[in-house]
């Protein structure tokens, strides 16, 4: 059962890809949750107040997707495939919630969490970076913190260009992956 802080912001997605960010109101998502509105401001203080908290949902979304695909016991290369494969895969399936939180938090002072949000999503990383380097299947002068935003940051912005853009035609979709593994496996010196 979800908390009544979930709940909102379940609520709050579903308005926000309904009405969209400027015509949904709180009476709109209490309504929707089923709460006083009251209720409401105990957990937030505006709607635009709920984006760190639906991109959360959302990094936590990605987070089981990737672990769900990348395979603990193939080798970097084939992980690195797998984790390309899995943030587009998001991309793909979330691509309205995905341009709500850009354009929730951007119109919002809250951009500055998006680090705090994304750091279970760059620890997971660092320690698939860290285990390869420890391999010596990558170049051994990796600054493992930076490079697990550059690579998150790098994933995710191409698969977006193609989803957030809709681009709908499938070849196109696996030339930008095919680009964006190349790229990584240049970029983080990965031997084969």
């Amino acid at each position: 059962m979800m908390s009544k802080k979930e709940n909102i912001v379940h609520a709050a997605i579903q308005m926000f890809r309904e009405k969209g960010i400027d015509k949904t109101t709180v009476s709109d998502i209490v309504k929707n949750a089923g709460i006083a509105q009251g209720t409401f401001y105990l957990y937030f203080s505006s709607k635009l107040a709920l984006m760190p908290a639906i991109a959360e949902v959302m990094v936590e979304k990605t987070m089981d997707i990737v672990k769900d695909t990348v395979q603990e016991d193939a080798p970097f290369q084939e992980k690195l495939e797998q984790l390309v494969g899995a943030i587009f895969l998001v991309a793909r399936e979330y691509n309205e919630i995905q341009a709500l939180i850009y354009a929730g938090l951007a119109s919002t002072e809250h951009l500055k969490e998006w680090e705090t949000v994304y750091a279970p999503f760059y620890q997971w990383i660092s320690a698939l970076l860290i285990e390869a380097e420890q391999a010596k299947v990558v170049r051994d002068t990796i600054n493992i913190e930076r490079t697990s935003k550059l690579l998150i940051g790098l994933v995710e912005s191409a698969a977006e260009q193609v989803y957030l853009y809709d681009v709908t035609d499938e070849t196109e979709v696996n030339r930008q992956k095919e680009e964006v593994l190349l790229f990584l496996l240049h970029a983080l010196g990965v031997k084969q």
